[in-house]
């Protein structure tokens, strides 16, 4: 144990994904190596970020202004909207330069041993897009995972109730497992050019 200002800090970067309490250990003392305006250029970017960064009311996508720039852009398709379970698939889907039209970010999976529930997820909010505005294509743009095929399902089921819109999936370019947000641009645009519509009969 170290004392409390060190033990501390470990604490908190020990929560952070991926970052377990020896990783944080070596980022502390790392960190504690470096000049102190280096840590305050840090420090002063993470709470500009804080303070910078608000949740698009419209896709909930990470953005500096409201609405964001996708979903305030005229020139992109609201007829159209790719559904992603996190803020990071929409950088890696945008990458590709082949999808004109928004992003509905859920904010997770359904995933019942993490207490993740559909409930838990923007899905009403989803719902209530598609019922106030002409949409005509839902794509399902999450995770070939359990977690990932497991939403799909449920949003599949629950979007049968709209007949007229045309729901898709992006085309099995993607590796069992594999994760959108790390997925090479060109099997994403391969993955989008080539998506597959859900037959709900």
């Amino acid at each position: 144990m170290y004392q409390s200002a060190i033990q501390n800090l470990i604490n908190r970067l020990s929560r952070l994904p991926s970052i377990g309490p020896k990783t944080a250990e070596r980022l502390v003392f790392y960190l504690l190596k470096r000049p102190p305006e280096e840590l305050d250029q840090l420090a002063t970017a993470i709470i500009n970020a804080k303070n910078a960064v608000k949740v698009c009311p419209s896709c909930f996508n990470f953005s500096e202004s409201i609405p964001c720039p996708i979903c305030s852009d005229p020139r992109r398709d609201h007829s159209m909207i790719c559904v992603v379970s996190k803020p990071q698939d929409i950088a890696s889907l945008e990458k590709t330069g082949s999808f004109p039209g928004v992003y509905h970010v859920l904010g997770g999976n359904i995933n019942p041993l993490e207490n993740s529930f559909p409930e838990d997820l923007r899905i009403n909010q989803l719902l209530m897009r598609i019922k106030n505005h002409n949409v005509r294509e839902i794509i399902l743009a999450l995770n070939p995972d359990m977690e990932g095929e497991t939403t799909s399902l449920f949003l599949i089921n629950t979007l049968k109730q709209n007949p007229e819109i045309n729901i898709t999936k992006l085309a099995r370019g993607l590796p069992m497992g594999a994760d959108v947000e790390y997925a090479d641009e060109v099997t994403l645009e391969n993955a989008l050019r080539g998506r597959q519509k859900i037959n709900l009969n």
